[in-house]
């Protein structure tokens, strides 16, 4: 790859209670793109950020972090959005987001000023004075990742930063991170909500159980699998399965099952002659939840969230 790399990473393992909670990750992240880190809860996501910042040690591999072999000597050149939130409830959000750019090293008038103007561009000018504890739950997280981006790193990491937010502010977030990118600014971002993933990563690497099931594109993530006929019968009957492929399923509303090789029109000759004619018919790519699903396997998934299920309890 030629594009130089904000993050390289080889063989990443951690081990927690003799247990291997990422084992041999290999990552590369190129300069100037949003790169997405995906998988189901307890996969090694957070842990792997945090390997990758410098916050907690890998026992074994390296990594290497905007040239830097020790990630916490660029630790001013990035910005972070925590999974687990916290901001001084009794400080306004101005001050909030000065007080997280001081930390990186901006002055904090010029933080103060820039607080401004972000908080403008978000939404939420009318809140600059308001205390963290008098703002939704939200608006305090839109608070702290536009600290995060305050002293304008050069690389953006943000853990499930969508978590929590509803659909408006989801979507201020996109726009954020896509303007991040336009600034110069690598994003790197982890979560398990595909629709994040498929609207805006450039490249992307799917994690489950602690290893790297799959590294590049969501096109080459979504190109695994082949293009998926969406089938509406005039008369509807479950002997149409003995016509259609053996991977067809039936959603109610429609069946759907993989493009033969070969195409559909025999079929359709066949379920026309076969008296169940066609209402409804398209021809679609698989969606990367879809290609997700086909990578890390529907028991991986399933065991996943009930394990999240069981620590919940």
């Amino acid at each position: 790859m030629s594009q130089s790399l904000a993050i390289s990473a080889t063989g990443l393992v951690k081990k927690f209670g003799g247990r291997r909670v990422v084992d041999g990750v290999d990552l590369q992240v190129p300069a100037g793109t949003i790169y997405g880190v995906l998988g189901p809860n307890g996969a090694g996501k957070t842990t792997t950020l945090r390997m990758l910042l410098g916050i907690i040690e890998p026992d074994e591999g390296s990594r290497k972090l905007l040239g830097f072999d020790h990630p916490r000597d660029g630790s001013d050149q990035v910005g972070y959005l925590p999974e687990e939130r916290g901001l001084y409830p009794a400080m306004k959000a101005r001050e909030a987001i000065a007080f997280m750019g001081a930390l990186r090293g901006l002055p904090w008038s010029v933080g103060r000023k820039r607080a401004v103007t972000l908080m403008e561009q978000a939404g939420l000018g009318y809140a600059v004075d308001s205390k963290i504890r008098k703002l939704s739950k939200g608006m305090a997280q839109l608070v702290q990742l536009l600290g995060s981006v305050v002293h304008q790193p050069d690389l953006l990491v943000l853990d499930e930063p969508f978590s929590g937010l509803d659909p408006v502010n989801q979507e201020n977030l996109e726009k954020l991170i896509r303007a991040e990118q336009a600034r110069g600014a690598t994003v790197l971002f982890s979560t398990h909500v595909m629709a994040h993933a498929e609207r805006l990563c450039d490249r992307l690497a799917i994690i489950a159980g602690g290893k790297r099931r799959f590294e590049g594109t969501v096109g080459d993530a979504r190109g695994r699998l082949p293009m998926q006929a969406h089938y509406t019968p005039e008369r509807d009957d479950p002997a149409i399965a003995g016509i259609l492929p053996g991977e067809a399923r039936h959603n109610g509303r429609e069946w759907v099952f993989p493009v033969p090789d070969g195409g559909i029109e025999a079929m359709l000759r066949l379920l026309t002659q076969s008296g169940y004619g066609v209402a409804g018919l398209s021809i679609e790519r698989p969606s990367l939840h879809d290609a997700f699903v086909e990578i890390v396997g529907a028991k991986a998934l399933a065991d996943a969230e009930a394990a999240m299920l069981t620590e919940a309890a």
